[in-house]
């Protein structure tokens, strides 16, 4: 764009974004004010969890009594394994 009248050097002098593309090359877009990604990549307002993983899903998959049940499972079956493998 030979001519151009708007002074475009300290946007080309911002720092940027310093995400990696799908392709495997760094975003060009500048990064947003005060933050080390551009808007697309998380430096948007507001953008991030909430403060204390308020959003993680609770399941009660990793609770110390569903490790414990599914290893007596496990244990169970273990043992119909062994005395299938008896009878036969």
């Amino acid at each position: 764009m030979t001519g151009h009248t708007r002074n475009t050097l300290r946007m080309r002098a911002s720092p940027r974004c310093g995400a990696m593309t799908r392709n495997g090359t760094a975003c060009r877009s500048p990064a947003a004010h005060g933050k080390a990604r551009c808007r697309m990549h998380g430096g948007a307002p507001g953008c991030g969890a909430p403060p204390g993983n308020r959003n993680a899903r609770k399941h009660g998959r990793f609770a110390g009594e569903a490790i414990s049940e599914r290893r007596q499972i496990g244990s169970l079956l273990g043992d119909a394994h062994k005395l299938l493998k008896e009878l036969a």
